[in-house]
């Protein structure tokens, strides 16, 4: 839930009990109510032009670009020829601007289950939707994605799924069978990238995906963290599942027209990012 009282807005979430975040509003812009969720926009006086899912902040205009950077370049980078990308959910587009910054990438297909979360981030988020929305590489459909991979075996270089919280209409793609369907879509070599969660929220969660990746066939499993400060405890991370070795180093070098588009994402920030406080770390390395 949510809570707009007194100007300001206060994010209420099951997923993080007893802690809650609070931002200045300057004026309510949007509500709906999709098929399968509430979208709130409001302009907040710190961080800008703001979507919230389900009572959940996802994406403000302060700080969106370091999240849909690592998680796009992460993976991008690490693999040596990236061709086709699948992206589950994102439909807000953020990730596929960043996908869409590799000029080696031919297509990318996007499928997200709630059309109402690109009606309104066209409308009211053309800095995510603009660039995507102009690129003929770009294809997005609005339906089931795990559905939609059973007809492409073999066939992607990158997947990323771009997922809200395990809560509601998520929770299908926090599972096994998800990502059975995830490992058969990939060609030899491939790479997927997950929204991971915090470890300092939901390390069960992030250690019951670990295992899942490696139970369905990926030989390398590594995590990568994204520091983001309107998530809740200022971080989040990516789990990466590889066919085609370790993502801790790109393999890539980035042209001067890509590095100049980067806010946050760069050679540094992308080894750094999968340095582990020693408490997760032990976790995750743990068989």
């Amino acid at each position: 839930m949510n809570i707009f009282k007194q100007g300001w807005y206060t994010e209420v979430s099951e997923g993080w009990p007893g802690i809650a975040q609070s931002y200045e509003v300057e004026k309510e812009i949007a509500h709906e109510k999709s098929q399968f969720q509430d979208i709130e926009v409001f302009k907040s006086k710190r961080c800008g032009i703001t979507m919230s899912i389900d009572g959940a902040i996802q994406s403000t205009e302060m700080d969106e670009f370091s999240y849909h950077e690592m998680m796009s370049h992460v993976v991008l980078y690490s693999h040596p020829n990236p061709q086709r990308v699948l992206i589950i959910g994102g439909g807000d587009m953020g990730v596929a601007r960043e996908v869409l910054k590799h000029k080696c990438v031919e297509l990318v297909d996007n499928c997200d289950l709630d059309e109402k979360v690109t009606e309104i981030s066209k409308k009211f988020l053309p800095h995510l939707t603009d660039i995507p929305s102009k690129d003929p590489r770009y294809h997005i459909m609005f339906q089931d994605g795990a559905k939609f991979m059973e007809t492409k075996n073999n066939y992607y270089d990158i997947i990323i799924t771009d997922s809200t919280d395990p809560i509601g209409p998520a929770a299908t793609i926090f599972n096994k069978a998800y990502y059975e369907k995830v490992f058969k879509a990939l060609r030899p070599g491939g790479i997927i990238c997950s929204q991971g969660e915090s470890y300092w929220l939901h390390p069960d969660l992030i250690l019951r995906l670990r295992n899942i990746m490696k139970e369905v066939g990926f030989p390398i499993v590594e995590y990568s963290t994204i520091q983001i400060p309107t998530y809740p405890f200022g971080s989040i991370g990516c789990l990466i599942g590889s066919n085609g070795g370790s993502c801790k180093k790109p393999r890539r070098e980035m042209t001067k027209e890509e590095a100049d588009s980067m806010k946050y994402y760069s050679k540094e920030i992308h080894e750094a990012s999968f340095a582990m406080p020693q408490f997760f770390k032990k976790q995750f390395e743990s068989e």
